[in-house]
C-alpha cells in the first residue's frame, strides 16, 4: 500500500461546495453548517439537490442520477478548492458508478471531507484516483454544528494540517505495540459491503486501518469482521484503529468481540480513538503514511494531511 496524492490546504477565503450524496439534509442543520463555514472565512456552495428528498425512498437526498451530477458539478468547478458532504446515512453504493471518473481525475486534486456512508467514496478516492481524503465531520451533521472540538480539530486540519501531524486520542490499547502503515478504512459495514465489487480495494495489507460503526447489534458487527476476515481482506495489515461504536451495544459486550475478531491478527489494536459517530469526533487524513502507537494511543503522520 502506498501513500496517496495529497490535496493543497485551504486558505481563508477558500470555496468549498457542499453535496448530498447519501440520505437527506436537515435544511436548520445545513444553515447552521454553512454559518460556521462562514466563520472559518470560507466560501461555501450548495449543490442544486442538497436538500432534495427521493419521492419513492425517503432516505435518499433525491435521484440516484442528481446526487451524482451534484457530485460531479462540484468536484470539476475549477473554482471550487474542497468537497464537503453534508451528512451520511445511505445511498452513495447507488450513485459513485455514476460518475465520470476519468473527468474527474482531469479535474485534480480537492480536499474531500465526510464518514460513514460516505465511506465507499473514500475508498474510490482512494483506489480509482490515488486521492487521500479526510474522514472528519459533516457540514450538516449535529456534531460539525455543535461540537467544538470536532469543528476545531477538522478546522486545524484544512488551514494548518501541519499543527496536527500527531492525533491523540486518549484512547487505550486493546493489542499493545507500534505499527506503521497508510491509513484507510471507515465505516465497518460498509468496508464489507464493498468487497466484490468492480473498484474495490484488494485487502488492507501495508494499512492502519480504522473501523467504526453506528446502530449495529453485536452479531452484526461480528458478521462484518468474519467476512473481512474470511476473504483475507485484513491479511497483512499493520495496525487497527477502532473509533466509535455509537448506538451498538454496551462495551462490555463489544469489546470482547473485537479483541476475539482482531487478536489474532497479531498486530497493534487501539480503541476509543475518537473517530465516527462520536461527539467531539477527531478528523483522520486516509491515504497518509503513519505510526500508530497503541500504547500511547497515537497516530503520528509522517508529513501534514494537506501540501
Amino acid at each position: 500500500m502506498r501513500e496517496l496524492l495529497r490535496p493543497a490546504r485551504l486558505a481563508p477565503g477558500a470555496r468549498v461546495a457542499v453535496v448530498a450524496p447519501s440520505g437527506p439534509v436537515p435544511e436548520e442543520r445545513l444553515q447552521a453548517g454553512l454559518d460556521v463555514l462562514r466563520g472559518w472565512d470560507l466560501d461555501p456552495v450548495v449543490a442544486p439537490h442538497v436538500l432534495d428528498r427521493h419521492r419513492e425512498f425517503g432516505y435518499l437526498a433525491g435521484t440516484d442520477a442528481d446526487r451524482a451530477a451534484d457530485f460531479q458539478h462540484a468536484w470539476c468547478d475549477p473554482a471550487v478548492d474542497a468537497v464537503l458532504c453534508a451528512r451520511g446515512g445511505y445511498g452513495v453504493q447507488r450513485m459513485v458508478d455514476l460518475l465520470d471518473w476519468e473527468a474527474m481525475r482531469a479535474a485534480g486534486p480537492k480536499v474531500f471531507v465526510g464518514f460513514s456512508d460516505i465511506t465507499v467514496l473514500h475508498e474510490a478516492f482512494a483506489t480509482r484516483l490515488g486521492l487521500a481524503t479526510l474522514h472528519g465531520p459533516m457540514a450538516a451533521g449535529v456534531d460539525f454544528v455543535k461540537n467544538t472540538r470536532a469543528q476545531e480539530h477538522l478546522r486545524a486540519t484544512l488551514f494548518a494540517p501541519e499543527t496536527v501531524r500527531t492525533i491523540a486520542s486518549g484512547g487505550t490499547a486493546l493489542v499493545p505495540g507500534r505499527a506503521r502503515g497508510v491509513t484507510l478504512g471507515g465505516c465497518l459495514c460498509l468496508l464489507a459491503a464493498e468487497l466484490g465489487t468492480p473498484h474495490a480495494r484488494a485487502s488492507a495489507a501495508g494499512g492502519l486501518l480504522c473501523l467504526e460503526d453506528v446502530g449495529e447489534e453485536t452479531y452484526r458487527l461480528d458478521r462484518y469482521l468474519t467476512q473481512l476476515l474470511r476473504a483475507g481482506w485484513l491479511d497483512g495489515v499493520r495496525g487497527v484503529l477502532l473509533g466509535s461504536w455509537e448506538n451498538c451495544a454496551d462495551h462490555t459486550e463489544v469489546r470482547p468481540l473485537l479483541a476475539d475478531r482482531l487478536g489474532a491478527l497479531g498486530v497493534p489494536v487501539v480503541e476509543d480513538f475518537g473517530f465516527g459517530h462520536c461527539a467531539g469526533a477527531l478528523t483522520i487524513p486516509f491515504g497518509a503514511t503513519a505510526e500508530l502507537d497503541a500504547d500511547a494511543a497515537t497516530l503520528t503522520l509522517d508529513r501534514p494531511a494537506l501540501r
